[in-house]
């Protein structure tokens, strides 16, 4: 079950002289392959986990909208069926939430940011590859030549569904007004996560099986919609204060799960208050270096055991040993990059791939076309590693049904302790902004083990991972066995 952060732990990985820090990377990528399968425990916001593909309902009659400058393409329907079942769902949500009637905003347009812009909000769309809203003129206008098929053919269909629900939200916003928080002065941080929540009150209407022209999975048709949500976060570095901020990753999903799991009167209640407290998007240190990237290497490592052993202490657990002279183990067990021995209570590593996946992509890459994430990513393992030894030590299985909800939790718990100085140590690690957007990319990737068992059988379903992270990161670890035990 989603929950509501309390005081923000912020930023991401770093030394107090130098950081652990993030990059980018969507759901899908790339990586070397672990071993095992998936694990699907846990539900949906209450709902049950389901798999099938998701995407338009086949033998749906296409809506019929007025649309200006449309093409009549594929991406131009996608879209019109979109905003026809919101419309749909907003009807019924506004008057039952807010005692306010729906009224369909007044335009609709679509255009080609390359070859057919328009004028719209007083301005040319020439050039302008994006969905938005605009208060002006009360229009919902999307980009059909570039964007939209951009976000399908890298998530599938329902990523542009995602973009058409958020922007739909924005004109729910201005429509209720001060019932939902929203004035003329509103932060664009509120505006901007109170959409992302409006979406995911729309995808839980979906998943239930009543939209009429959409169906989506509780599985991996969430996961792709979070990685859509992740594609559109702010860049690590941004202050959420500053005109324009949407939110980090971490934040974003954050708001859709509340509106996933808690409906559409949660949404309303973002305000001020809530983003100073838990929104994690902060500037970068000026001890940041690289934008707070490290690599793994020996000095770093000797750290992050430090800050694990640390994090730890307390459970009873007997710390394990690093090794770095490759990732299996001494009875030919192994998971790749970073694998835990059992029998050694070693942790075994492979340094030249955990680098790998602690390489950021190059700027403006999706992230897609390697394996590299950033090396919170990298650190998130080892430490998910760590956590086997915790759990044996607590008595807990660690390859049962809960297993890969509770590495995610208690690695979530380990960077929260990182999060924040602790005394009598002259240098330590703690989060550097984007850190915890790469944690959710890992989670997403299709080999995590910020999420997996003993044996690397990950548990697949992304809303059920990053909530069981959250999880730990906020409230600790006393909440993994509690809700994960």
């Amino acid at each position: 079950m989603a929950r509501r952060m309390g005081t923000a732990r912020r930023g991401k990985l770093s030394v107090l002289t130098a950081v652990l820090a993030c990059g980018l990377m969507l759901a899908g990528c790339s990586e070397k392959a672990v071993e095992g399968t998936a694990q699907t425990h846990g539900d949906v916001g209450g709902l049950p986990v389901t798999h099938f593909e998701s995407g338009p309902k086949e033998g749906a009659e296409d809506a019929d909208l007025d649309v200006e400058n449309a093409d009549h393409s594929e991406m131009d329907q996608l879209a019109i069926n979109a905003v026809a079942d919101l419309y749909e769902f907003w009807e019924a949500e506004m008057p039952k939430n807010f005692d306010e009637q729906f009224e369909p905003v007044k335009r609709l347009v679509s255009y080609d940011a390359e070859s057919s812009p328009v004028e719209i909000c007083g301005e040319s769309t020439e050039g302008l590859v994006n969905a938005f809203y605009c208060q002006l003129d009360d229009s919902v206008a999307w980009d059909r030549g570039t964007l939209l098929p951009g976000l399908n053919q890298q998530f599938g269909p329902m990523a542009v569904v995602t973009v058409l629900a958020h922007e739909m939200g924005h004109a729910v916003q201005f429509r209720l007004g001060e019932k939902s928080n929203i004035s003329n002065t509103t932060q664009t941080i509120i505006k901007e996560q109170q959409a992302d929540c409006y979406a995911g009150g729309f995808f839980r209407w979906i998943a239930e099986d009543k939209s009429s022209h959409f169906r989506v999975s509780t599985g991996e048709g969430i996961n792709q919609v979070l990685g859509a949500l992740f594609m559109i976060r702010d860049e690590a570095g941004q202050v959420y204060t500053a005109p324009g901020a949407h939110g980090s990753a971490f934040d974003r999903v954050f708001a859709f799960q509340e509106g996933f799991t808690e409906g559409v009167a949660r949404c309303a209640d973002m305000d001020a208050q809530e983003m100073a407290e838990r929104i994690t998007e902060t500037p970068f240190n000026e001890q940041d270096a690289g934008e707070g990237n490290l690599q793994i290497e020996e000095r770093y490592l000797n750290l992050l055991k430090q800050s694990l052993d640390a994090a730890f202490r307390d459970t009873g657990a007997n710390p394990p040993e690093f090794r770095t002279d490759g990732a299996e183990c001494a009875d030919g067990t192994a998971t790749a990059r970073v694998t835990y021995c059992q029998d050694e209570n070693v942790i075994a590593m492979d340094v030249a791939a955990l680098n790998e996946l602690a390489t950021p992509p190059q700027r403006g890459s999706s992230g897609m076309e390697g394996d590299g994430i950033g090396d919170f990513a990298a650190f998130g393992e080892i430490a998910s590693r760590y956590s086997m030894a915790v759990q044996q030590a607590t008595g807990a299985a660690l390859d049962d049904d809960n297993a890969g909800l509770r590495t995610a939790c208690l690695t979530g718990s380990w960077a929260g302790f990182a999060s924040e100085p602790h005394d009598g140590e002259q240098q330590q690690l703690r989060l550097s902004p984007g850190d915890l957007d790469e944690a959710i990319a890992e989670m997403l990737a299709p080999q995590s083990l910020i999420a997996a068992d003993l044996n690397g059988e990950r548990n697949a379903v992304g809303f059920s991972m990053v909530d069981a992270f959250r999880a730990g990161y906020t409230d600790g670890m006393q909440t993994c066995e509690k809700n994960y035990g």
